[in-house]
């Protein structure tokens, strides 16, 4: 297979990591990179050999780049995938996917016939994941009740450089830890389920960072750092979410999704000596467990498994493990979290 000639916009730490993962991807070869910052992309140039450019949308109208990973923050992305897709480049667009539905509904109008991937696909390339989408297309779990997602994670000690300005600010990023990290737990578990799921109406409640930590983030920080949603969706299942970061309590995580014949207690992030139990329903002893999966997860094939997904949706013609249809169900979702927070009732999913 012919590598797919990339171009990485945006050279900060996301960028950094897709660039360092494209060189040992045989499927994807780097041909140029652009970033605001010159140094930055100067240095990611050398590593890859290849052309710098600093506004994206020069990179963009690289005759030589077929497909462009846009890694900057969300604030500007969508004006540059629809320049990409305007001049024939398939993309890969980093998460959140857009500030809002309706720029995701712009960047859909504009596709085409070119493949849009979005990078909140990651943690569903991870091999627990994969069998756990099999266990749950096989039927294994009966019909679907109920999703769950919560993950808190707790206040470190202060920084001694403040994190990034776009990341809890919503007029950059769209908002706060939902966009950033909520976007990963819903597309994990509407991707486990193979998107069957359909939400319909949304009750949720999101807070900002306690005061004790204000000190912790970058000046005039507002967007939300815990929030708890609840969304009902078609065929009587129930989706709950719960996100936080500067949490003043202990580390919490667990994904689980439950059936009228048997569940699953899931863990979205890589660790060794990962095991993925059955538990069925069972007439005589209540509940037996059954094994599914074990071995061990990185980092890396979170990374890895975004690249070789765009890759092979370009060279043999298929969709990529979230398009851009996913991605608005799951913005859509996020959206109406912030609209029912923000009204104090229950908001219907557009």
């Amino acid at each position: 297979m012919e590598p797919v000639r990339l171009g990485i916009v945006g050279c900060g730490v996301i960028g950094s990591v897709h660039l360092s993962t494209a060189l040992e991807v045989p499927q994807v070869r780097v041909v140029a990179v652009a970033d605001l910052i010159e140094e930055k992309g100067r240095a990611n140039g050398e590593q890859a050999g290849c052309r710098v450019y600093r506004e994206g949308a020069d990179l963009v109208r690289d005759p030589e780049v077929e497909a462009v990973i846009l890694a900057f923050p969300a604030q500007h992305r969508t004006v540059l995938a629809l320049d990409a897709l305007a001049q024939g480049k398939h993309v890969l667009i980093e998460k959140p996917i857009a500030m809002n539905a309706g720029e995701v509904e712009r960047i859909i109008a504009a596709r085409g016939d070119r493949v849009a991937a979005c990078c909140s696909a990651r943690h569903r390339f991870q091999p627990s994941a994969q069998a756990t989408t099999r266990v749950i297309a096989a039927g294994r779990l009966g019909r679907l009740r109920s999703l769950h997602g919560r993950f808190l994670s707790s206040a470190r000690p202060r920084p001694e450089k403040m994190p990034c300005e776009w990341r809890l600010k919503a007029a950059l990023n769209g908002g706060g830890i939902l966009m950033n990290w909520g976007c990963y737990d819903l597309d994990y578990l509407l991707g486990l389920t193979g998107w069957s799921v359909v939400p319909r109406l949304v009750l949720a409640r999101t807070w900002g960072v306690p005061e004790t930590y204000r000190p912790h983030l970058a000046p005039d920080s507002e967007a939300e750092t815990h929030l708890t949603a609840f969304v009902q969706c078609e065929d009587d299942i129930a989706l709950t979410l719960e996100r936080s970061e500067y949490t003043a309590g202990h580390f919490d995580g667990v994904w689980q999704i439950i059936g009228d014949r048997g569940s699953l207690l899931l863990n979205l992030l890589p660790a060794e000596g990962k095991e993925l139990w059955l538990e069925i329903a069972d007439p005589e002893q209540g509940v037996v467990k059954e094994l599914i999966w074990s071995g061990d997860e990185n980092w890396a094939t979170l990374s890895i498994g975004l690249l070789q997904d765009l890759a092979a949706a370009l060279r043999e013609g298929h969709d990529p493990a979230t398009t851009l249809e996913h991605a608005l169900v799951v913005q859509k979702i996020t959206d109406a979290v912030y609209a029912s927070a923000r009204e104090g009732k229950a908001v219907e999913v557009g």
